[in-house]
């Protein structure tokens, strides 16, 4: 399955940037994934595999108003990494507008080439949304940790499959995510 190739293959290699896409954080303190995400880009920053990094995200949380960018760049800045090596991207609210707006940004630099890092099978669909923004990008999935189950890993690699083909439908991802919740009228 194309989704598992990915997700079990890192294709970092010298690059314009590292992208580090959204998850979870709480009260201004990366969810475990996102420390496992962020964790991998500082690896590949000391690898100098790139001399800039991009985290993506603008979900708040509703007690501190903290985005998933400013947190990522917060953390990246304890790690070491200079402020003037990282850009915090802080509005957007789903994968689909990070990609939008990781491409945005790489034009405007002229980038040529961005890692991306996110879950392993995540990148499938993260490749996908970049390619379509005329973006090059290179997978480099985060280390995984703990015990997931297969029923767990079918789930990921389900949504995964589900958001692909709406994706290739053509289909807004917020609207599916608020139809399939009961919350939009079909």
């Amino acid at each position: 399955m194309r989704i598992d190739r990915v997700a079990n293959e890192d294709q970092a290699q010298p690059s314009d940037a590292i992208a580090v896409f959204g998850a979870a954080q709480y009260v201004g303190h990366p969810s475990p994934v996102f420390h496992a995400r962020l964790d991998k880009v500082v690896s590949l920053y000391r690898r100098d595999m790139a001399p800039l990094i991009i985290t993506l995200g603008g979900s708040a949380d509703g007690r501190t108003g903290r985005t998933e960018g400013g947190v990522g760049r917060d953390y990246l800045l304890a790690q070491g990494v200079p402020y003037d090596r990282i850009i915090a991207e802080t509005e957007s609210i789903d994968t689909e507008q990070q990609s939008e707006i990781l491409a945005d940004i790489a034009r405007q630099r002229g980038w040529k080439r961005v890692i991306v890092v996110s879950d392993g099978t995540h990148l499938f669909r993260i490749r996908a949304l970049c390619r379509r923004q005329g973006l090059n990008v290179l997978t480099s999935p985060r280390a995984p940790f703990g015990n997931l189950s297969g029923w767990g890993h079918f789930e990921r690699v389900a949504h995964e499959m589900l958001s692909y083909t709406f994706l290739r439908m053509h289909v807004e991802a917020g609207w599916a995510k608020r139809w399939m919740e009961g919350r939009e009228e079909f």
